[in-house]
């Protein structure tokens, strides 16, 4: 991880999963075809994911994990990099529905399930199945997993991707 760290990266990665894969060239060319669409910049090869969506297609290939062997010997960064790194992250607003210009009673659609709506009931409010919840908690248990996700790759409004109206509405600022 340290030898990704360089002048032309900000701050320091974090961890979210690490696999030793048999054909690491098909992986990542396999990866780059799959998130094309979420490149941030053509001539990079970064992408505006929820660690969620590579490491689902990582597991389907039945990789072997070795995340907690390679986060422990990231010893070559700083803790004061990953600080200023955490500080960074921690900058970008939390989503605001008002804000992102989509106003109550909208229906949002689920993306593994077009059938699977709720609706906006408040600026970070969903009402869904009769019962008012955080879009996370929601997208938690329609994923089914014991953790909390990052919801807004997961639904749309008026058929685009919530986190793309959320990059439209908060932008990365470059200073």
């Amino acid at each position: 991880m340290s030898q990704l760290y360089t002048s032309g990266v900000p701050f320091p990665f974090k961890v979210e999963f690490a696999a030793r894969v048999p054909n690491p060239l098909e992986v990542e060319q396999a990866l780059h075809r799959a998130f094309a669409p979420h490149r941030v910049n053509p001539k990079r090869e970064f992408f505006a994911l929820a660690p969620e969506q590579p490491i689902a297609i990582l597991n389907l290939l039945h990789v072997e994990d070795v995340t907690v062997s390679v986060a422990a010997s990231d010893g070559d960064v700083s803790a004061a990099e990953h600080a200023a790194g955490e500080a960074f992250a921690s900058r970008r607003p939390n989503f605001d529905f008002n804000e992102m210009g989509i106003p109550a009673q909208s229906m949002l659609t689920f993306v593994a399930d077009d059938n699977v709506k709720c609706y906006v009931i408040s600026n970070r409010k969903v009402q869904y199945a009769d019962q008012e919840w955080t879009l996370t908690s929601l997208t938690k248990i329609l994923l089914e997993r014991p953790y909390a996700v990052a919801p807004l790759p997961y639904w749309k409004f008026d058929g685009k991707l919530l986190s793309q109206i959320y990059e439209q509405t908060y932008p990365v600022s470059d200073s």
